[in-house]
């Protein structure tokens, strides 16, 4: 039976990474479309993934995961289970994006430099303020052949490609801590202790009327099942709920 995931970071550098990955594919998906339609969502989505990377210290969160799970993988090497050529792969990559990482200036500064983007990521802090007569430089660049559109795309992504491929890598091992388990919850409502968990995820058959609602860190969380309401928006259900939970 198809289902629907959803998934609760349990700290802010989860948070963080959860909504570049986000980001990323909201900017990827643009180039499968006409661009010209959907470059106003791939700007922002753009612009996003910069703002944040501006505010925290997160290529020093990467840096340090992804020096962990290179750690975990040499460990892992030594078991005799193991896949040895699919764990290499990995542990070369791990340590060829630390390396990267680890440069003095990373490649998405140079972002920062282009002026074309500086002008614009200037007009979209402001909701609606990217319409032709704001933006006559982005009526042009969207008037060029489409070569050399997907020239600029591929160059802007690419400086961000080192971050991105990290996230992938970290978020892909997180995931991989923790098989899914049936919970039932009395009253639709659920909780445990958090202690050493990163991440949540829920799993709920597609078609049920609810959906589940998550708070707590990393010391202690609850799940409560809502469905939506007409007059107060959502509401909580009082039914005994089956789901599927994996705890990384």
């Amino acid at each position: 039976m198809p289902e629907i995931l959803y998934e609760h970071p349990l700290n802010e550098r989860i948070r963080n990474y959860l909504k570049l990955e986000q980001l990323f594919v909201q900017a990827r998906s643009c180039l499968a479309q006409e661009f010209s339609s959907s470059h106003t969502l791939f700007f922002n989505a753009l612009f996003a993934i910069l703002d944040t990377l501006d505010r925290t210290d997160l290529r020093g969160d990467v840096i340090k995961d992804l020096e962990k799970l290179e750690q975990n993988l040499i460990l892992w090497s030594k078991s005799p289970d193991v896949n040895s050529k699919a764990l290499q792969l990995n542990l070369e990559q791990t340590k060829s994006l630390t390396t990267s990482l680890r440069s003095k200036k990373p490649l998405w500064a140079s972002l920062k430099d282009d002026k074309f983007l500086d002008g614009m990521r200037k007009r979209f802090t402001l909701q609606g303020a990217y319409c032709g007569f704001d933006l006559p430089a982005l009526v042009y660049w969207l008037n060029q052949p489409p070569i050399f559109i997907q020239q600029d795309v591929d160059r802007w992504l690419g400086a961000l490609g080192t971050v991105e491929q990290a996230l992938v890598m970290i978020l892909k091992f997180i995931r991989q801590k923790s098989a899914f388990e049936e919970i039932e919850a009395g009253n639709s409502f659920y909780q445990d202790n958090g202690e050493g968990l990163l991440l949540l995820r829920v799993k709920l058959p597609e078609g049920v009327d609810y959906f589940p609602s998550v708070s707590g860190n990393r010391y202690r969380y609850s799940i409560r099942f809502m469905a939506l309401c007409e007059t107060k928006g959502q509401q909580y259900i009082t039914d005994t709920v089956k789901f599927h939970l994996s705890k990384c």
